[in-house]
């Protein structure tokens, strides 16, 4: 692997994160925390744990694992990550070392699953009342197990403030960036992101991974005509001028974009725009109105109103957090 850039370290004891590792867990996925946080030298400390006191956690792959620590080491932890594992070992009446392990996560820790660990936060009723997601094929099985859950399968992943949830494989890196995002900014993320050689954002939802029927031979997609729109993100660029570019009519092209991205073409738009304002927001000292008129937003008040749909803040008060902890030694 190429030599790591610089990375940031910040001046406060760093931010505990434990992933619980349970019978059946995925190898891959189980690396995923420790290879995104600790892509931020000295802003997280990442351990894992198994649930029994004995440290023993078996894969779904032909080994066995052994963890320094126990289910005591939850009772520190800032964050704690769910990877995902074989539902075959699953049951709705949670095993008691997992119940007992779950008990110990102190009120007020930011919890995340990957995957099929959804279900285990479901059958702990950490989700009841709450939006969530998990892997688009369980949805059906998700929601006759759990119907107080409020499940979307069409998104990469859920951020319900202090818990948040995900969807397959690759949206468990989807999510750890999006923490590493909301803790340090758009700068420290992609930089990560770069580290580990993936984009710093997914466009979409999941609706573009679930089987659709081939398209008819010759078709086209939308994928060119994305490129070019977010090259031009200061124009208004309307559904027929998109239609235009893809050779398509509007009513075909709409549809398209929609299989294709698991979203509709202004929806998009607005998410690219406010995604574009972030990064200006913390890299540059343009005025919200110059922001505005850059990423395509008619005014700055219609990019505050964007703004604070997204992510609920202003931008005067996402500048000021974001420019603070980007500008870091490393942070930028």
């Amino acid at each position: 692997m190429p030599a790591m850039e610089s990375r940031t370290v910040l001046d406060k004891p760093p931010h505990r994160v434990v992933v619980l590792a349970l019978d059946g867990v995925y190898p891959f996925e189980l690396g995923i925390p420790d290879r995104v946080f600790g892509g931020v030298e000295g802003a997280y400390e990442v351990v894992t744990c198994a649930a029994t006191d004995d440290h023993t956690v078996a894969t779904n792959a032909d080994f066995t694992l052994t963890l320094e620590h126990g289910p005591e080491a939850l009772e520190s932890a800032d964050t704690v990550v769910v990877p995902p594992y074989d539902l075959r070992r699953f049951t709705a009446d949670l095993p008691e070392p997992v119940r007992a392990a779950l008990a110990r996560i102190r009120p007020g820790t930011r919890i995340v699953s990957l995957c099929t660990g959804a279900f285990t936060l479901a059958a702990a009723g950490l989700l009841d009342g709450r939006p969530a997601t998990t892997h688009w094929a369980l949805a059906d099985l998700f929601r006759r197990m759990f119907p107080k859950v409020a499940l979307d399968p069409e998104v990469l992943f859920v951020d319900d403030g202090d818990v948040l949830t995900s969807a397959g494989v690759a949206s468990g890196i989807d999510v750890c960036l999006h923490l590493v995002r909301s803790d340090h900014g758009s700068a420290v993320a992609n930089r990560v992101a770069r580290q580990c050689v993936v984009p710093p954002w997914r466009e979409g939802g999941q609706a573009q991974y679930i089987v659709q029927p081939v398209p008819p031979e010759g078709a086209s997609g939308t994928v060119a005509t994305r490129a070019w729109a977010l090259e031009h993100l200061d124009r208004p660029l309307a559904l027929r001028e998109l239609a235009a570019h893809a050779r398509m009519s509007p009513r075909t092209f709409a549809r398209r974009f929609q299989e294709e991205t698991g979203t509709s073409p202004g929806r998009w738009l607005i998410q690219q725009r406010v995604h574009r304002a972030r990064q200006l927001l913390e890299t540059s000292d343009l005025p919200v109105d110059r922001i505005a008129a850059e990423v395509g937003f008619a005014t700055g008040t219609s990019l505050r109103q964007h703004l604070h749909a997204a992510i609920g803040v202003s931008p005067q008060a996402y500048r000021n957090t974001f420019r603070v902890r980007s500008g870091v030694p490393g942070g930028a």
